[in-house]
This record gives C-alpha cells, structure tokens and sequence, in this order.
C-alpha cells in the first residue's frame, strides 16, 4: 500500500518520534504497565504504521463488501441494507412459559427466535427419565414430544420467523420436530426459515454434551445437511460453533481456527457421501464468541471471512460465491459476565456487541446483565435488546460497511489472526494425513483440542490472579455489600406440570404407530440409510425425544461407556 520510499520516511520519522518525544515522557513518567496485550495475550504495539501493513495487497486481502475474500463483509450494503437479526436467546419451563417470553421478545423488536433448552431435551432425555430429576425446565424449555414443540410455538408464524435452536446430540429430533410441526401448519418445508446448532465435533472438543461416538455423530449431523439440501434449503442445519470453544477458555485465534476446522470437517464428509460441495457449504452457519478486547474481536472475524473464502475456493474447490461468503452469528462473552457487580456487564455487553457490529456479524445474541446468577429476567432481557437497538438506531456504528478497515492496527491485527489461525488449520491437515475432517477426529481421540484450551484458560488465570487482567469488579474496584438484583426462578412444580403433559400425550398416541416407526428407524440405520425421513415419521407419531435417542444409543453405543464414565 506504500512504497519503499514512503516506508523509509515513515521509519525514520518514527524513530525520531521515539527518542524525540515518547522516551523523554516515559523516563520521565512510566506507562501504566509493562506490557499490553488483548485477552488472548496478543501483545500490542504502542503505535501502529504503515509499516506494519507494508505486505498488505489491498484487493487481494481487503476488497470489497460482497466481494472475494470477504473480509469487509459477505453482503455488499452491509447493515446499510438491513441491520443484523437481533436474536435474544430464551427457554424456560414449559413450552407455555417460554412461548410467552417468545411473545414478549417479538413485541419488544426483536427480529428472530433463538431457543435454549433444558438439560434433559440437550441430552436426549426424556422427563420423566430418572436422570432428569431436578433438571427440568432449569436452564431451557423442555421438549419431551411434538406436543411441546406445538405449544411453544402457539401464536407465531413459522412460515415468517426465523428460529434458531441451540441444540446439538437430539438436534435431528428437534429438526423433526420442527419440520412436522410445519407439515401440520400447512407451510411449505421450503419457507422454513432457522438455524440448528447441530455441531458435534464442538461438543467433543469443548462443551461436552454428547450421547453416542464422535464417529456415528459426524454420520447424524451429514443426514440432516443432506435433508436440509433437498427438504428445507431456508434450514441452516448446522451452526459451526466456536462461542463454546471460547468459553471453555480458548483464546480468540484458537477459538477460529478449531471452528472453522470443524467447519471444513463436516464440507469433507458431506463431499464424502457424493454431494457437491456448492450445495453443503451454502447451508452451513458459524457461532462466535465476542469478548472484551474490541480490536482483537473485529480482527478476528475479518481474518476469518478471508481464510473461509481462501479454503473453500483453493482446498475443496468450491465455485459458487455462497460457498465461499462466511456467515455468523454473534454472541457475547458468557464467560466474561461477573456476579459481582451486575450492573458492570451492562458495559462489558455493549462493547462486546458493538464488537460484533464493527466486525460484521449477521445476528447478535447480548447477554443480560444477570446471568452470572440466574436465567435472566425480563428486565435484563430488555436492557439487553436495548443494548442492540441503540448500536443499530443512534451510534452510527452501522452506517458504513467494515468502518474499522484501514486501521494499521486492526489490519495488523487482521494478518496476525490469519497467520497463527492458517498455522493451527495446517497442523490438523496433517494429523489427518491431508483430511481437515480426520485430523479434527485424531484431535478429539488424542485429546489435542483439551490440552490446547486447558494450557490457555490457565495461562489467562494466571494473569487475572497475578492482577495483569483485570477484571473490574472482581480483582480490582470491588465493593462491599453488593446488592444483588432481582432474579428469575424456575417454579419447582415446572417438573409436575410437565411430566403430567408427558404421561397425557404416551396415553393418547397409537401404541402401534409408535412401534412401527421406531422399527423404521431401526431399520434406517441398519442399511445406512439417512435416517431423517423415519424421525419426521416418528415424531408425528409422538415418539418421545428419549426413545428416539435410545434407538441411537442402541446401535452405536454410549460414548460415556467408552471414556469410563458409565454409571
């Protein structure tokens, strides 16, 4: 972008600057500390120039919104256009008590749907399953049948909304369940518009929720992408998810790098099974997490779209352009978020979201102030979508494509991220002798992903205990006497009222329906068939969402069993 002769100048001012006029403050003065670094302890310069940007080629590596490599942003009006999908997270209870939230996000401006689930329903459990007890409707909504999912989407258009669900080992049931759901309604499988988490290798790298083999999942998550290609093309049936890996303590380089391998890994096996990768990879969504160091966060997210588009077209070939657009959900930091002083998180969200924006994110999931103490509360919830409305409506942070492009310090950031992330995605390569998908399966078999995260959350908590991080509130600023604000509980007759709806829809349904359908999907798997035509078939029969598991269970065995957790 210079030339040398610009460098040159450049270098030689720079240097005059440092001994003229920055060394005679700092001898005189100090800096405040020794060394700055972002949350993944990526050290930072005092000054950014165009030198360290020298290498940059602006076409090649920056662009244009819409255009190859998409590091300004995949659409080409931006958020000029329309504003990200404000997609506040909610579930609890009863399928009632969560359509009633669902009801009061919408009249409130929210723009699309996003649904957690209990415990059991993220398990594959039914309710009445004695390792539910107590977990009911806790931490999400809990949906045992077709019945819930009837109920929890009672008054809203499926047709018109898009919803997503954050949902990964029983997330073909789920699938189910919602397609049956618009077969009853009437609306075309095709206006189905949403997004289903449905990212397994993330939960054997990270969150650890899991039922059966990594192996036989990978098959699981492939039968409902081929479904979504040919049934419902407006289904996202996967959200590559790094949010997870972030929060299990990641920095924001290994957080990219390991979801996009994952992302690779389901286009391999996809491409595998006989489909083109130009109709896999279209249907394929991301998940990021947004934390507290803004410039790091827009970094990342641009070196993202620009290693995605560079892959997808030089390893897999890939030549329509929705093959090679990275496109992703934001969500900010839950691991960030303080039970002392509450209030704080009301900052820590606005900067992470306005992260997200500034980093060109399609939809924004902000987290309310209270969750580091409980399910948030209504209030929480609406400060929360607040805290969007104002970015999008009066910060101007949404009035240009990519406003942060440019910055020597966020494009040095940028190429930094590229680097260290493309250095991961080479190592998997190799462990998987060429194949990103079995270098990911060698990783979670030899543990690499655990060793990686678990060396980095200690090395982070070492500088929060040392004072290095500060985290206001917790190791710096603290107050006595902080009052707590008034939280959400989860009615503990939440449990009755659903395990009586369970017990009400296994006396109604046809016995022998039930029966049939579920020998159906035993003979699916059998002659390796994909398997979700004969879950639609079985949820319309109100198979419950454990019977339809065990069936799983039963034929690929209990991962618990094979790590030694088995009870």
């Amino acid at each position: 972008m210079y030339d040398d002769d610009d460098l040159a100048e450049i270098r030689e001012s720079r240097e005059e600057w440092e001994s003229e006029t920055r060394d005679p403050v700092i001898d005189a003065h100090g800096e405040r500390k020794d060394r700055f670094a972002t949350v993944s302890n990526l050290e930072i310069d005092d000054l950014y120039t165009p030198e360290d940007v020298a290498d940059v080629d602006y076409e090649a590596d920056i662009g244009f919104p819409g255009e190859e490599p998409y590091t300004r942003g995949p659409y080409p009006t931006m958020y000029r256009g329309r504003t990200w999908t404000m997609r506040q997270f909610a579930g609890f209870g009863t399928a009632e008590e969560t359509n009633e939230r669902f009801h009061y996000l919408i009249e409130n401006g929210q723009t699309g749907l996003s649904t957690a689930f209990d415990m059991p329903s993220l398990m594959g459990k039914d309710s009445d399953d004695p390792l539910s007890d107590g977990e009911v409707g806790k931490e999400g909504v809990a949906v045992d049948t077709l019945r819930d999912m009837e109920i929890l989407f009672d008054g809203i258009d499926i047709g018109e909304v898009s919803t997503s669900f954050t949902i990964n080992p029983s997330a073909p049931v789920v699938f189910a369940m919602y397609v049956a759901l618009a077969d009853q309604k009437g609306v075309p499988r095709e206006q189905l518009r949403g997004t289903f988490q449905n990212d397994m290798l993330k939960e054997f790298i990270a969150q650890k929720e899991w039922v059966i083999p990594p192996e036989p999942s990978l098959d699981l998550v492939t039968d409902t992408v081929e479904f979504a290609v040919e049934e419902t093309p407006g289904i996202y049936p996967i959200s590559v998810s790094g949010y997870h890996i972030r929060e299990a303590g990641s920095t924001a380089i290994q957080e990219l790098a390991f979801t996009l391998a994952d992302g690779f890994a389901y286009v391999e096996d996809a491409v595998e099974r006989g489909m083109d990768v130009d109709e896999v990879a279209p249907q394929l969504s991301f998940f990021f997490n947004s934390h507290n160091s803004i410039f790091e966060e827009v970094a990342k997210f641009r070196a993202g779209r620009r290693i995605y588009a560079r892959i997808m077209d030089e390893w897999y070939g890939a030549e329509a352009e929705a093959s090679k657009r990275l496109k992703f959900h934001t969500q900010t930091a839950g691991q960030s978020l303080t039970a002392q002083q509450p209030l704080n998180n009301i900052v820590r969200v606005t900067i992470q979201a306005l992260a997200g924006v500034l980093g060109g994110t399609q939809s924004l999931h902000t987290n309310s102030f209270d969750e580091a103490l409980a399910l948030p509360s209504e209030e929480a919830v609406r400060v929360a979508l607040r805290t969007q409305q104002i970015i999008a409506e009066e910060s101007g942070a949404a009035d240009s494509a990519d406003p942060l492009a440019g910055s020597f310090m966020v494009e040095s950031l940028t190429n930094e991220v590229e680097e260290k992330t493309m250095a991961y995605l080479e190592e998997l390569k190799s462990m998987g002798d060429g194949s990103v998908r079995d270098g990911v399966l060698e990783g979670i078999e030899q543990g690499y992903f655990h060793r990686e995260i678990q060396e980095a959350s200690y090395e982070y908590q070492e500088r929060v205990d040392d004072g290095e991080e500060v985290v206001v509130g917790v190791n710096k600023y603290t107050v006595e006497n902080d009052p707590e604000p008034d939280l959400l509980h989860v009615d503990e007759e939440v449990q009755e009222r659903q395990l009586a709806r369970l017990e009400e829809v296994k006396a109604e349904r046809d016995d022998e329906a039930v029966e049939a359908t579920l020998a159906a999907l035993d003979e699916a798997i059998e002659n390796d068939e994909n398997v979700m035509p004969a879950v639609v078939d079985a949820v319309k029969a109100y198979v419950t969402m454990g019977e339809i598991m065990d069936v799983f269970e039963d034929h690929y065995g209990a991962y618990r069993e094979k790590i030694g957790l088995a009870s």
